[in-house]
């Protein structure tokens, strides 16, 4: 929250920094798809061999939602929140971790 609202809707920036982020916690990028909303705001996603990393923006609040999903116990997501926090210039940050996936202790028998 409190990010740079021209770099929320620098497209380029964006997917570069997303990218980098991703290499950084040691991902396997694979590939991204980015959209450049008018007349604001950016949506985009980096596709990891491990999973993905996805961006929503709403420069006119200042605000970018972040998703960083892996698989594995090796690439941790919360490592992506400092470099994705300093290279959006974010005042304030959120974040929650979430266990997703099959989860054994959870599972529901369905007939």
């Amino acid at each position: 929250m409190d990010c740079n609202n021209e770099l929320l809707n620098d497209i380029e920036y964006l997917r570069k920094t997303l990218s980098e982020v991703a290499t950084q916690i040691g991902a396997t990028v694979i590939k991204d798809s980015f959209y450049q909303f008018t007349p604001q705001g950016v949506s985009g996603v980096v596709i990891i061999a491990e999973s993905h990393l996805s961006i929503h923006t709403w420069p006119e609040f200042n605000y970018a939602a972040v998703d960083v999903f892996t698989c594995g116990e090796v690439i941790k997501p919360v490592d992506a929140v400092k470099p994705l926090t300093e290279k959006l210039r974010a005042k304030n940050t959120k974040y929650v971790e979430l266990d997703r996936g099959i989860l054994t202790e959870n599972k529901v028998e369905v007939s």
